[in-house]
């Protein structure tokens, strides 16, 4: 099954992304729907940001690294819930949820939680998640939500 994808054409009006030379491959990927880690070719060891594999020595310039796709699943790590808009830009979300995912591979990664099952207590902490792309055709970028999923 494809992923969910959603398009918005409205004016952006929050912080854009930094996309600089060491991430922007990931930021590619979302426009292809697709959601990548840093991977370790050597052991496997999966990385959001980018980093050195903390499993063995690394080869210079992260030679035994490279991009490569996840499945894009994963499980409700934490959450908090939005009740008042920190940047002006999202007062008319609000409230909204905001999540840290533990991703299937390992890495943690933090993103607004979309669609109408929203956690509201302690004890949605690990319901099962998947990635939903919001594109941005206007402003040239893709985010990567993530919306509660069955197991």
């Amino acid at each position: 099954m494809a992923p969910r994808s959603i398009t918005i054409t409205t004016e952006w009006k929050k912080p854009v992304p930094n996309v600089d030379h060491d991430n922007e491959v990931f930021w590619e990927g979302l426009k292809q729907h697709k959601l990548m880690l840093w991977t370790c070719k050597t052991c496997g060891a999966r990385y959001w940001p980018k980093a050195y594999c903390q499993n063995h020595d690394n080869e210079p310039f992260a030679d035994d690294c490279e991009w490569r796709e996840s499945s894009g699943r994963g499980r409700i790590f934490a959450f908090n819930i939005h009740e008042w808009a920190f940047q002006p830009g999202f007062k008319d979300e609000v409230p909204y949820v905001y999540a840290l995912v533990e991703l299937d591979e390992g890495p943690l990664i933090s993103s607004q939680l979309v669609g109408d099952n929203q956690p509201s207590d302690v004890h949605n902490v690990g319901q099962r998640v998947e990635v939903v792309y919001e594109d941005h055709p206007n402003e040239g970028f893709t985010l990567p939500k993530f919306q509660i999923v069955s197991d």
